[in-house]
């Protein structure tokens, strides 16, 4: 079942977020390794009355976690962000730096799971307890119309905030779903896409094709 509305937290985690134990070494250990880095739980980035909500997987250690900004400086980031420029959702330039000046129309991106994890594989207990932040997300979106959800853990955890079956929306790559929201009047557009990961993309699995597929089907819901 959905968490109430009333008992959800804000729809960003603290920055000192101690939540997820594993997690929470896991951060402290990258800041002994790495103090000049963000070290911490990454907030949403976009534009507040967004459309469409992104939902990634989690930080990457050398990317988000690094930077504080979702998809920056890693490969993801760098299929994901001209993808929206492409389909009018940004407009200023990406360097891959949180301090490029990019701004998001009509989009947000945010993550299933708000801390990097060893090896970016977050556990059962970690995505199930940052779940609230993502039911948050959503809720404090009042225009939202449209989520692309990246991957299957993603999918899977989007699908469980809004208090739906996964049996009844599986995840696969361009899967389209209308379903409803305890928050919001209308009905939600859900796609599916593989994230866009440097071993999906190296691979085959997920092309540039592909992908834009998965942004024009989006655009033309919102």
């Amino acid at each position: 079942m959905t968490t109430k509305t009333n008992t959800l937290p804000a729809p960003e985690a603290p920055i000192d977020c101690t939540l997820c134990p594993r997690l929470v070494a896991f951060r402290k250990e990258n800041a002994i390794e790495k103090p000049d880095w963000f070290n911490a739980p990454v907030p949403s980035f976009g534009d507040e009355s967004a459309k469409l909500l992104i939902v990634g997987l989690a930080p990457g250690k050398g990317g988000a976690n690094r930077t504080g900004r979702p998809f920056t400086g890693d490969w993801a980031g760098d299929l994901l962000y001209p993808t929206l420029d492409k389909f009018g959702f940004s407009k200023g330039s990406f360097d891959a730096r949180p301090d490029d000046g990019l701004e998001l129309i009509d989009a947000m991106i945010t993550n299933a799971v708000r801390c990097v994890p060893p090896e970016n594989k977050p556990v059962g207990a970690e995505i199930n307890t940052c779940r609230p932040f993502l039911q948050s997300r959503m809720r404090e979106l009042t225009g939202l119309k449209v989520l692309i959800t990246l991957g299957k853990i993603s999918h899977d955890s989007t699908i469980r905030s809004l208090g739906l079956k996964l049996k009844d929306h599986p995840f696969g790559h361009a899967a389209q779903y209308e379903v409803t929201s305890p928050w919001h009047a209308g009905p939600l557009h859900i796609v599916a896409s593989y994230h866009c990961s440097r071993y999906n993309t190296n691979t085959g699995r997920l092309t540039e094709a592909m992908f834009h597929d998965v942004f024009e089907k989006a655009k033309a819901l919102c």
